[in-house]
């Protein structure tokens, strides 16, 4: 383990962020949301935001590539590939924003934007207009910087797509095709960035196992528990890691 472990993340971060991801997973694999704004803001106060950033993504994109080939079967490809192009204008600027804010000023703005993920989640909001590529190009766009800076670029699209007078399954494969495709952006961006190293990858191999667990265990809940209990729980711990991560509160965490 200890080969696997960069030199910057010390065995107390490592437990820190397993017991995170394994939490944020549960949320995912029974919600099917809420895994980075849960991860993202807990994650980043053990380890520099970066390193989270390119954890996620390695862990994410290793775990969501399965459903890749069916979703390409099933969804509306020309509309994920206007999404995408929106996000591969704005991933880059997001990567590139990443990689010039400090640790603070980066868990700012991530509190700041899972809180506003949040209460658009919250809401219950959706978009009823009509899917105009303009539109859809735009909703990619914000989506791709949110995820080129902090990977939470989830809750613009789920909005978006969900919002649409389509049949559930292609709303789905619309949202895991266009996450897939825009995980591969994001690699090869934050790659060029020189945030995606092979530390990182060294730690996904730690982390990655737990968050796997996780997934299946939400996965398993799902039917189990209440919907809208198990809803309630994750805005719940979304909002508390968006408040526990503000760095505002370190001299009172002993951060």
């Amino acid at each position: 383990m200890s080969a696997l472990l960069p030199s910057d993340v010390s065995v107390f971060a490592l437990v820190a962020l397993m017991a995170v991801a394994l939490i944020a997973s549960i949320a995912r694999g029974f919600s099917g949301f809420g895994a980075a704004l849960i991860f993202m803001p807990l994650a980043s106060t053990v380890a520099a935001p970066r390193t989270v950033a390119a954890l996620l993504l390695v862990i994410d994109l290793v775990a969501a590539a399965p459903f890749a080939p069916n979703a390409w079967k099933q969804a509306d490809r020309k509309a994920v590939v206007l999404m995408v192009l929106g996000g591969l204008l704005t991933i880059p600027l997001g990567t590139y924003a990443l990689t010039q804010f400090d640790s603070v000023t980066t868990r700012w703005i991530i509190a700041a934007f899972v809180a506003a993920l949040l209460v658009l989640l919250i809401s219950g909001w959706r978009y009823h207009g009509k899917a105009h590529p303009a539109a859809t190009i735009g909703v990619g766009g914000v989506a791709g910087f949110c995820s080129g800076l902090a990977q939470t670029g989830g809750p613009p699209v789920v909005a978006y797509w969900l919002g649409q007078p389509l049949p559930g399954a292609l709303a789905r494969a619309n949202i895991i095709l266009y996450f897939a495709m825009s995980d591969v952006i994001a690699f090869a961006s934050y790659l060029v960035g020189g945030i995606l190293t092979t530390d990182v990858v060294k730690l996904a191999l730690l982390v990655g196992p737990v968050y796997g667990l996780g997934l299946f265990i939400g996965a398993r809940l799902f039917g189990v528990a209440s919907d809208t209990l198990f809803r309630r729980v994750c805005y719940t711990l979304i909002a508390l890691a968006a408040v526990v991560s503000l760095p505002a509160l370190d001299p009172l965490l002993g951060r």
